[in-house]
């Protein structure tokens, strides 16, 4: 790996990634439970409330935990940004997010509205502070390079997208649901999708293909000019759809198209590395290529179909593109996280990162992700698929926290061994 450039003595503490880390596979679960127990036909309605927990569940449970413990660490390494009271903001927000969400998914399937008033102010607080805080830590960063500028724009993006989920969650615990209601959703799912997952996978990108995987660097027009396409494109895409609706499919096609070439520049990086050896976080990265592809050139196509394949978009730009990259950087910075925190310690004889994850269990990780995906797709024309993809899903979750759990251990049991302990490291 490449680590030049990066500020390693700046990383947080151990515990502020990982609580993240830990809690995100649960959350997947749960969603997998309650798809085991919902009927297909009410989850093709994007407005069903079985479909916005299940979504939720994922979005904020998976991605949204997923990505704050990645930027949590990625920014102080990545910029030399340090979070103001890292600590205390990753402790209070991940215990705001996780009452907050099961407080939403509550409220809604009861019809409660304490609950969704509650998680309102949760879910809202869980993920300003943490965002706020990050802003206001690059605020001080001097030299911003093309990875912090696309996280700063997805933090920008995240926080109105914040503030339009409180807007929603007030119409459901009011009972208020009006037009300006599905029109705010709609923007808040395709914000939130490109402006905040897709934008920081793209950033992340630029740092990460060179560093973890040798892949050639990106241009520096993509670099200097590719996040601020996009996110021009979500803007006109908001005005058009707001004002000129039978002209927004032009804005799709904008942004679609750019993600697009996005997914085909992966591609063809991991053709091209130096080392190309092939392994569990390679076949995601693969694999959320395709469904990238896929899902733009069908987000494009069902403005012609009454968005009636609108859920499916969902399940393979959602799932099979922006949550196969997070599962598999996963695989990448747990280990990371544990052998660089270790060996800062002082100890030596310490497993390396290869031998951190057992790679049998993550290949089966993959697959059964895979599956559970393509079957719910799937599900759309055959409801009797639903049930095995449900258990696939959940039976990969379940495997993606042992993994991680087996790292965390590995961590836990070597401090507690001090294996030759080596006190020249803190000469």
């Amino acid at each position: 790996m490449d680590f030049n450039g990066l500020s390693i003595d700046q990383a947080p503490p151990i515990s502020a990634p990982l609580r993240f880390f830990i809690t995100a596979p649960l959350f997947g679960i749960l969603a997998g439970i309650l798809l085991l127990l919902s009927d297909s036909a009410t989850l093709m309605s994007r407005y069903s409330v079985d479909a916005i927990v299940v979504t939720h569940l994922i979005t904020i449970g998976l991605f949204g935990f997923i990505m704050l413990g990645a930027l949590t660490q990625m920014l102080p390494v990545l910029a030399s940004a340090n979070i103001p009271k890292v600590k205390l903001v990753t402790s209070v927000s991940h215990l705001f997010l996780l009452t907050g969400l099961l407080s939403m998914a509550t409220g809604l399937e009861l019809s409660n509205a304490p609950a969704l008033w509650a998680a309102s102010f949760l879910l809202g607080s869980g993920f300003l502070i943490p965002l706020f805080s990050m802003l206001y830590a690059i605020r001080g960063v001097e030299h911003l390079t093309a990875s912090i500028k696309a996280m700063r724009m997805s933090l920008s993006f995240a926080s109105v997208i914040v503030l339009m989920g409180m807007f929603l969650l007030y119409g459901y615990a009011e009972d208020d649901i009006t037009q300006l209601h599905y029109i705010i959703a709609n923007v808040h799912s395709v914000w939130a999708v490109f402006g905040f997952a897709g934008i920081l996978i793209i950033g992340v990108a630029f740092q990460v293909l060179p560093m973890f995987y040798v892949a050639p660097r990106f241009k520096q027009f993509c670099k200097k000019r590719i996040v601020w396409i996009v996110s021009f494109g979500l803007l006109m895409w908001l005005l058009l759809s707001s004002y000129a609706p039978a002209y927004a499919l032009y804005a799709k096609i904008w942004i679609a198209t750019f993600f697009w070439a996005f997914a085909t520049a992966v591609w063809v990086k991991f053709n091209k590395r130096k080392r190309p050896i092939s392994d569990v976080t390679v076949w995601y990265w693969r694999a959320a290529s395709i469904f990238l592809t896929l899902g733009a050139f069908l987000w494009i196509f069902d403005e012609f179909f009454k968005h009636e394949y609108i859920v499916m978009v969902g399940i393979l730009i959602g799932g099979g593109f922006i949550l196969s990259i997070m599962l598999g950087m996963l695989y990448k910075i747990v280990p990371f996280l544990v052998w660089f925190h270790l060996n800062a310690m002082g100890y030596m004889t310490i497993p390396t990162m290869n031998e951190m994850i057992n790679k049998t269990a993550a290949k089966v990780q993959f697959t059964l992700f895979i599956l559970a995906l393509v079957g719910f797709i799937f599900a759309f024309y055959m409801p009797e698929v639903l049930v095995p993809s449900a258990l696939a899903f959940i039976l990969s979750m379940a495997i993606l926290e042992y993994n991680i759990l087996a790292a965390v251990w590995i961590y836990m049991q070597t401090k507690k061994r001090k294996p030759d302990f080596d006190m020249s490291a803190f000469k």
